[in-house]
């Protein structure tokens, strides 16, 4: 590709000549990158499709010139802009720091950042090289979980270091909305606002653009858009699939079902599709972030790989768009909402039944213990509900030997109970998510 036509391209993405966008909202991970690129370790950010991962390096753009890195000094690739399309390789990226390099003339080591890399077959080649040479500071963003993690697993193993970006958690999205909860206080003073706009983030998700749009109809087109762009650039092209259909029927049953056991089988049968081809497609719907599993806790491995497993989605706006059903169901949105926020905060989540079939929706697991049975509920105003919540805990914990805390979040408030000499928490939701 011509060195005129590569700079042509980098000038419109990049801060050269222009001022950055002035409306950026904060995340909290862009402290976690201002800390790590001093390592000079290769950053990498990954996630599914528009929850923020370009906006973010923006972000640290900003950060950088704050710390008087000059604008030359700094390049940005949007691998994805089809001008590069047809030239995607090694030798493109190699082209474009060459020709970044000739116009620009950087004096300081210059800040790299690549959009969306995956797009490059054996990116990590390239990456490597310029991690040896120690000439630059590097920066990645992929959307494809299975791809980056074989590939900078094996080749740059020690040398880079992983942060996760989900859509906006309920805190980002108060923060979007211009409000801040920094204590109870706060909290009791805005809680008819905070709950209005909760139902906001169970309905249409933490996807940011989404919460920045005010027209309901313009959600749910932008939602619907999501869904098809992640479908179509992140599976059907890269795995090169020719039953599209089936693949888009797979995924609304399974963030029709969030919440839930699934069973391959019962997929397999119901869509008419091969044991094989239903895992192969189901894999391939986690590798684009779209959905997650949870697995049931055994001590065992064999059954912990062997026992159904319960299926969430990364937004609950995404599943509550693509299935109308789901929205019926506010339990397990509210539920998918706390998986979400237990993702953020824990490394290993399963979900537990009894031996007389009481099931605990979250068991949080930290190296060897068992620290948390956490069930969820909407509300336990029904005594019935209340009794059947505590007793699935009391057996779980029982049952396991474990010193874990028991915890029940729901939109109640605070409250706690000792029953059998066991402390049992109430927490509200609202609460557990702000503080």
């Amino acid at each position: 590709m011509q060195r005129e036509k590569i700079i042509e391209i980098l000038n419109e993405w990049n801060y050269w000549n222009k001022p950055l966008p002035k409306k950026t909202y904060p995340r909290e991970k862009e402290i976690e990158i201002d800390k790590k690129y001093k390592t000079e370790e290769i950053i990498f950010l990954k996630g599914v499709r528009r929850s923020g991962k370009s906006t973010i390096l923006i972000n640290h753009i900003k950060n950088l010139l704050n710390q008087n890195v000059k604008k030359e000094d700094i390049l940005f690739v949007n691998l994805e802009d089809p001008r590069f399309a047809p030239y995607l390789s090694l030798e493109l990226l190699e082209d474009i720091k060459n020709a970044y390099l000739f116009y620009l003339n950087p004096k300081n080591k210059p800040h790299i950042f690549l959009d969306e890399i995956q797009n490059i077959v054996r990116f990590e080649k390239w990456l490597l090289k310029e991690y040896e040479l120690k000439k630059s500071y590097l920066y990645a963003t992929g959307s494809n979980s299975k791809l980056l993690s074989r590939e900078i697993g094996t080749s740059l193993s020690g040398r880079y270091l992983d942060i996760l970006i989900y859509p906006l958690n309920f805190k980002e999205f108060l923060s979007f909305k211009k409000i801040k909860v920094l204590n109870e206080f706060e909290f009791i003073a805005r809680k008819m606002e905070i709950e209005r706009l909760f139902d906001e983030f169970i309905n249409y998700g933490g996807f940011p653009k989404i919460v920045l749009t005010d027209d309901t109809q313009l959600k749910q087109a932008e939602l619907k858009n999501y869904f098809d762009s992640i479908l179509l650039r992140d599976i059907v092209a890269r795995y090169k699939l020719d039953n599209f259909l089936k693949l888009e029927q797979l995924a609304i049953l399974l963030l029709s079902n969030i919440s839930n056991l699934i069973s391959i089988n019962k997929l397999k049968n119901s869509l008419n599709l091969s044991f094989d081809t239903i895992d192969k497609y189901f894999e391939y719907l986690q590798n684009a972030f779209l959905i997650y599993t949870v697995k049931k806790f055994d001590w065992s491995l064999k059954k912990i790989v062997s026992n159904p497993k319960k299926i969430y989605s990364i937004d609950t706006g995404l599943s509550k768009r693509i299935s109308f059903e789901v929205g019926k169901r506010k339990g397990d949105l509210l539920e998918n909402i706390i998986f979400l926020e237990l993702k953020r905060r824990y490394e290993e989540i399963f979900y537990y039944k009894t031996k007389e079939n009481y099931e605990i929706d979250f068991l949080i697991k930290e190296k060897e213990l068992i620290t948390h049975l956490i069930q969820v509920s909407l509300t336990l105003n029904d005594e019935k509900t209340k009794k059947r919540e505590i007793r699935a805990l009391l057996k779980a914990k029982q049952e396991l030997k474990c010193n874990a805390k028991l915890m029940i979040l729901t939109l109640d408030s605070n409250q706690i109970l000792n029953i059998q000499n066991e402390e049992i928490k109430i927490v509200n939701v609202l609460k557990w998510l702000l503080f």
